[in-house]
């Protein structure tokens, strides 16, 4: 595990509390000696994971869509910056270059780059480990969710297996390098019991 990826809020709405933990996400990534690539931004927990990062004296690559290629939006201090023509195309280049994957609390964006990874590893196409920092239990309604869609049979147990979840970055990190992609998941597509 080199690069970790950080999906999270870009709001600045949120309370202090989450900024405090993305910092310290950021920080956490950089003085373990990772690599933290994340969406560019400079506001909300976006910006906060990256000046974490940084400030621990870590690498940071941020790729961003030119739609958001704005001075109001976009970082102007990491250590490496891609600007990508779509949102599709950031999304990509992000897993392309990442070996992990952190969501902290977010809006839909979060959840839906969340949700494309864990598909994408339920369907084969990367083993990668993904992880959830679960600040303030913020991450406690989607895990209920989760499981119900489990109890009503659109997902099998293996899938409650493609990811962990931790409430403190160190805690989080340690879980994501231990990680072991589970067996089975070919059921998914072979559909065999």
């Amino acid at each position: 595990m080199v690069t970790v990826c950080v999906y999270c809020g870009s709001s600045d709405k949120m309370s202090e509390a989450y900024l405090q933990v993305a910092l310290q996400m950021g920080g956490t990534i950089a003085r373990r000696g990772f690599v933290l690539a994340y969406g560019a931004g400079r506001t909300g927990m976006m910006g906060a994971v990256a000046d974490g990062a940084l400030e621990a004296g870590g690498e940071v690559i941020g790729v961003i869509p030119k739609m958001f290629a704005t001075p109001t939006l976009m970082h102007n201090g990491l250590s490496k910056l891609e600007i990508v023509d779509t949102m599709h195309t950031r999304k990509q280049r992000l897993v392309d270059i990442s070996d992990a994957f952190i969501a902290l609390p977010g809006g839909y964006g979060t959840f839906e780059e969340l949700f494309e990874i864990l598909t994408w590893a339920q369907i084969g196409l990367h083993h990668k480990p993904v992880g959830m920092l679960n600040t303030l239990h913020y991450f406690d309604p989607l895990l209920s969710a989760i499981e119900y869609a489990q109890t009503e049979g659109f997902m099998y147990a293996e899938h409650s297996s493609l990811f962990v979840v931790a409430d403190q970055p160190d805690v989080l990190l340690d879980m994501l390098m231990s990680y072991q992609y589970p067996q089975g998941m070919e059921k998914w597509l072979t559909r065999h019991q």
